[in-house]
C-alpha cells in the first residue's frame, strides 16, 4: 500500500509541474510582447516627459518650445479642421509619386549594373559623378528646368531615391554569396533561372536597405523642396507657421513629419518581411 501510495503522489506532483509548466508558458509569450513594447517606448516615453516637464517648469522658454500637451492640442486642432489632411495629402502624392518612379527607375538598372560586369564598367564613372552631388543642390536645376509646379518637387524627390535603391541593388547582386552560385551552376541552372532563383533571393535584404533609405531621403528632401514655390504640404506649413511666429503649428506639422516616416519605415519593413519569409528560421 505504501508503494502505491507514494506512486499516486508521485502523480499528482507530475500532473501538478505539468500544469505551471502549461501556465508559465502561456505567460510567456505575452512577457516577451510587453518587455519588447517597453524597451521600444521607454526613450520616447522620456522624450515627451522631458518635452512636457522642462517648458513648464522655465528649464526651456515655452514662447520657442511649447509643452507638448499644447502642441498636441494644436496637432489635434488642425486635424479637426483638415489643415493637417490637406498638408499631409500634397505631401505625400509628390513623395509617393517620386519614390514610385524611383523604384521603377533604379531597381532594373541596379540589377542590370550588378549582373553585367561591362555595363557596370561603362556606367560607373557617370555613377560617381551623380552619386556625390547632393540632391538639394541641385534643386535650382530642377525648378529652372521644371518650373515650380509639382514636376520639379517630384523631379527632385526621384533624383534623391534613384541613388540609396540604385547602389544597395547593384552591391546586393554582387555580393551574393559565391558557394550558392557554384552550387546552382552545378545542378545545371541557365543564367536566367540562376538569377531569378539565387540572385533576386539573396540580394532582397540589401535592395530593402536602400529602398528604406529611400523612403527616409524622400521625406527629408521633400520638406526641403516644399519651402520654394509651394502653396501646400508639410514643408510648406512648417515654413509658414515659423515666418508667423505659429510655433505650436510649426510643431504639429514636424510631428506629423516624424509619425509618417515611422509610418513608412514600418510599412516597407512589413514588407521586406513578405519578400523575405525564406530567411526565417524554423523557431522564428
Amino acid at each position: 500500500m505504501a508503494v502505491i501510495d507514494d506512486a499516486r503522489d508521485l502523480a499528482v506532483d507530475v500532473g501538478d509541474d505539468r500544469i505551471q509548466s502549461r501556465g508559465a508558458r502561456a505567460w510567456a509569450a505575452p512577457l516577451r510582447v510587453a518587455g519588447t513594447i517597453f524597451r521600444r517606448t521607454v526613450a520616447i516615453a522620456v522624450l515627451l516627459v522631458a518635452w512636457e516637464v522642462l517648458p513648464r517648469a522655465g528649464v526651456v522658454d515655452r514662447v520657442f518650445l511649447p509643452p507638448f500637451s499644447e502642441v498636441i492640442d494644436k496637432w489635434w486642432e488642425m486635424l479637426r479642421d483638415g489643415d493637417i489632411l490637406a498638408h499631409t495629402e500634397a505631401s505625400m502624392k509628390r513623395t509617393g509619386s517620386g519614390f514610385a518612379l524611383a523604384v521603377v527607375i533604379a531597381l532594373p538598372l541596379g540589377l542590370v549594373i550588378g549582373w553585367f560586369p561591362l555595363a557596370a564598367e561603362i556606367l560607373s564613372p557617370l555613377l560617381e559623378l551623380f552619386r556625390n552631388t547632393a540632391p538639394l543642390a541641385l534643386l535650382p536645376v530642377f525648378i529652372l528646368i521644371l518650373g515650380l509646379g509639382e514636376s520639379s518637387k517630384i523631379g527632385i524627390v526621384t533624383y534623391a531615391c534613384v541613388w540609396p535603391i540604385l547602389l544597395n541593388t547593384i552591391s546586393g547582386v554582387r555580393n551574393v554569396d559565391p558557394l550558392l552560385i557554384k552550387s546552382a551552376r552545378s545542378m545545371g541552372l541557365s543564367s536566367p533561372r540562376l538569377f531569378q532563383k539565387v540572385i533576386l533571393p539573396a540580394a532582397v535584404p540589401t535592395v530593402f536597405t536602400g529602398i528604406r533609405l529611400a523612403g527616409a531621403f524622400a521625406i527629408v528632401v521633400l520638406i526641403a523642396a516644399e519651402l520654394v514655390g509651394a502653396k501646400a504640404g508639410l514643408g510648406y506649413l512648417i515654413n509658414y507657421a515659423q515666418s508667423n511666429f505659429a510655433i505650436q503649428e510649426m510643431y504639429a506639422g514636424i510631428i506629423t513629419i516624424s509619425m509618417i516616416g515611422v509610418g513608412i519605415n514600418q510599412l516597407l519593413l512589413a514588407v521586406e518581411r513578405r519578400f523575405s519569409r525564406w530567411r526565417a528560421t524554423p523557431g522564428s
